[in-house]
């Protein structure tokens, strides 16, 4: 199974990418749907503290691959050839996904802290920052778990500080090298 990785910090376009992936009929897993999930299952608001207590409970008692181990139980019961990954965040997690599968590229979508703060405003998610002050511990929290390597050694990166058509047009030749 061929695994693409897309990462990128919060608010940088990942879900976007991960779309026009999706509608050439790749199946995707997301890997902040398992935080979610477990945020729900506790009965807990979808909060960003609660979000981030949550995260690090999850890495903290079954290690730090521990949203990518929930998410290869996931893989494994999708019949595809290809499957898109949706928000690595350290390189224990990519590690793992590599440990499944031989065949894994990942592609980084990079943002300006001030692009991606307004985007998520804009969001109707209820984990969205409300202040900068929010976001910017929320980035913090998120270069602690280790996105910034996982960023770094991407195969591909794509820079989104402009219109949606133009990351459209960027993910297109991106699709065209990895697939």
């Amino acid at each position: 199974m061929k695994i693409i990785i897309i990462t990128g910090m919060p608010g940088a376009g990942k879900s976007e990418v991960a779309k026009q992936f999706k509608q050439s009929g790749l199946p995707i897993v997301i890997m902040g749907d398992v935080i979610r999930l477990e945020v729900k299952k506790r009965g807990m608001k979808a909060t960003p503290k609660n979000t981030k207590k949550v995260m690090l409970e999850l890495r903290a008692v079954d290690g730090p691959a521990a949203v990518a181990e929930r998410c290869i139980n996931q893989l494994e019961k999708i019949d595809s050839d290809t499957v898109i990954i949706e928000g690595c965040r350290s390189i224990p997690e990519m590690n793992r996904f590599r440990e499944f599968s031989n065949d894994v590229i990942t592609v980084a979508v990079h943002s300006s802290p001030i692009t991606r703060f307004t985007r998520l405003q804009s969001r109707n998610r209820k984990d969205a920052p409300e202040k900068w002050e929010v976001f910017r511990e929320r980035d913090l929290r998120e270069i602690s778990v280790g996105i910034g390597g996982v960023i770094a050694l991407s195969d591909h990166m794509i820079v989104n500080e402009s219109s949606i058509e133009e990351l459209r047009r960027i993910t297109l030749k991106v699709m065209e090298s990895v697939l």
